[in-house]
């Protein structure tokens, strides 16, 4: 008779060839990145067609603000994921299994007790802070607010998809991820444009569809890790009050990086406020949400994907000892992101139009507008690559401040900095402008980010929990 299952973790990532390990951990990431960069594009590609730019907008302006909210309240998942990866690297099974529990209480109650209420209050508020045009504005509105009273699911997908990459598998967020774009498309379909009985909801319609397909996937993620069919295991045996030591622990771990997100969002948010003085703003605007928030998205959060395979890598590597192996790892992962960042960038330079075109983009000046984005963006691919991989390898190694001020530096100061000087100078903004702020911002956060990396302070952070009476 056998005896019970044991728990396991992947040992690729620590032992054996690097290049195989980390593709392992990065495929999957990529490609569950991309799909959720899909699902984005999908709803502004059907909210294009049937509402018109106006609904790209305002979903582009929602989506800026909304990733305020949600990378602060998710800082606590990179704190996680630090602690996660360690203890992954050293064995220590039932430390991973009570960190991700803890992470998993304190999100239900961020999701239920404050982003839900406060954000539905604030949310007329935060798109006058945005300057959105009004009829941007009657669209954005019922948007947002579903955002946030939903938005728990999605909370809990990050935070599943996060713990199980630390400590090695990134199948199993891939499977969920698929499972939510899937179910998310075909809600769309429904809910947007109407079937049957149902009404065409609009620009609504793709929220609703949202907030459907990530709570139920979020449902099931939370039943795998009970049924012990995943490297992380939750039980009914196993302490279900609040431990403020771990909680600390991944607040310390993890705000730096929270507050990083919100600097680099905030940014973003402000930025809108300078698209939104130039002439012809609700055209301006449409085409930085389709030109920056989706068809960039191609090369971040494919950027992204291996900025979480870094992380992992050098957390695991870190705790089982091997400082050199973690190095090499950064390496070989920023060569692998400059070739696909290339490679997507190469279209954003030759042909503009025709990606625009797919959102239903036809108005001419709005093409000429996300046309001139886009060449900007295709050389700002190169960098953003970079520092991503550069700030996956701080992050991982326990060092979420550094990132944060490169953060304030790079995604506020310089982009906002060289648009109030060139206002001031002469009186007004063009378009061209604020592209060019974007991509002086980009190559700041790359630069800072190689050379804290290359300084090595990062060999000798020490990660553990807090003593719960500390």
């Amino acid at each position: 008779m056998s005896g019970p299952a044991t728990q396991r973790f992947d040992r690729r990532i620590t032992e054996g060839p690097l290049l195989p390990a980390i593709w392992h951990l990065a495929w999957p990431t990529m490609l569950q990145n991309m799909m959720g960069g899909f699902q984005s594009i999908l709803d502004h590609t059907m909210v294009g067609h049937r509402v018109g730019f106006t609904g790209n907008a305002a979903i582009g302006v929602s989506s800026q603000i909304f990733l305020v909210v949600i990378v602060f309240v998710a800082s606590l998942y990179t704190g996680m994921a630090v602690l996660v990866a360690r203890f992954a690297g050293q064995d220590d099974a039932d430390r991973v299994n009570r960190v991700v529990y803890q992470a998993f209480l304190v999100s239900i109650f961020l999701a239920v007790g404050i982003m839900a209420p406060l954000g539905y209050l604030i949310t007329p508020t935060l798109l006058d802070l945005v300057h959105a045009a009004p009829e941007v504005r009657a669209e954005a509105l019922p948007y947002l607010r579903i955002q946030f009273l939903f938005g728990g699911g999605l909370l809990l997908f990050f935070m599943l998809g996060g713990a199980l990459r630390a400590c090695g598998d990134a199948r199993t967020p891939l499977v969920l991820g698929i499972v939510l774009t899937v179910t998310h498309g075909i809600l769309n379909v429904v809910l947007i444009g109407g079937l049957g009985p149902i009404p065409a909801l609009g620009t609504a319609g793709a929220a609703i569809g949202s907030a459907i397909a990530s709570n139920l996937v979020a449902i099931a993620g939370v039943v795998l890790l009970f049924t012990h069919r995943t490297p992380i295991w939750f039980s009914r045996g196993m302490q279900w009050r609040p431990d403020w030591g771990i909680i600390r622990s991944l607040f310390r771990f993890g705000l730096p990086s929270g507050l990083q997100g919100v600097a680099m969002n905030v940014g973003g948010v402000l930025l809108l406020r300078f698209i939104g003085s130039l002439d012809h703003s609700a055209e301006a605007q449409a085409a930085y949400a389709v030109g920056y928030n989706q068809l960039f998205s191609l090369i971040t959060w494919t950027s992204v994907g291996l900025m979480g395979a870094t992380a992992t890598v050098i957390g695991q590597n870190l705790g089982a000892g091997h400082l050199d192996r973690a190095q090499r790892a950064v390496g070989v992962t920023t060569r692998m992101g400059l070739l696909l960042a290339g490679g997507i960038g190469s279209l954003f330079l030759f042909i503009p139009h025709q990606l625009l075109g797919v959102f239903g983009m036809t108005q001419p000046l709005v093409l000429q507008l996300g046309g001139q984005l886009l060449q900007f963006l295709g050389v700002s691919g190169l960098f953003v690559t970079t520092a991503l991989v550069h700030t996956g390898a701080l992050q991982g190694s326990g060092d979420t401040r550094s990132p944060f001020y490169i953060s304030l530096i790079s995604q506020i100061g310089v982009p906002l900095g060289f648009c109030l000087l060139w206002q001031l100078a002469r009186g007004t903004l063009v378009p061209t402008d604020i592209w060019l702020a974007i991509l002086l911002g980009h190559v700041t956060r790359c630069a800072l980010s190689v050379l804290r990396f290359r300084q090595g302070k990062w060999r000798t952070i020490s990660v553990d929990i807090e003593p719960a009476g500390a």
